[in-house]
C-alpha cells in the first residue's frame, strides 16, 4: 500500500512539474494546447518512473 502511494504521489508530483513548465514556456495557453502537455508530461513522467525502477534494480 505505501509502495501505491509512494508511486502516486512520485507520478504527481512529476506530471505537475512538468505541466507548469510547459505552460509556462509556451506563453497564452488555450485549452488544446493546455491538453497536449498535460498528456505528453503524464508519458514523460511514466517514463521517468520506468527509469528510476530500473536504476533501482541495478
Amino acid at each position: 500500500m505505501a509502495r501505491r502511494l509512494t508511486t502516486g504521489a512520485e507520478l504527481i508530483g512529476c506530471w505537475a512539474v512538468l505541466t507548469g513548465l510547459w505552460i509556462v514556456l509556451i506563453g497564452p495557453v488555450d485549452t488544446l494546447e493546455w491538453a497536449v502537455g498535460a498528456g505528453a508530461a503524464l508519458l514523460a513522467a511514466g517514463a521517468a518512473r520506468g527509469a528510476r525502477r530500473a536504476a533501482e534494480r541495478r
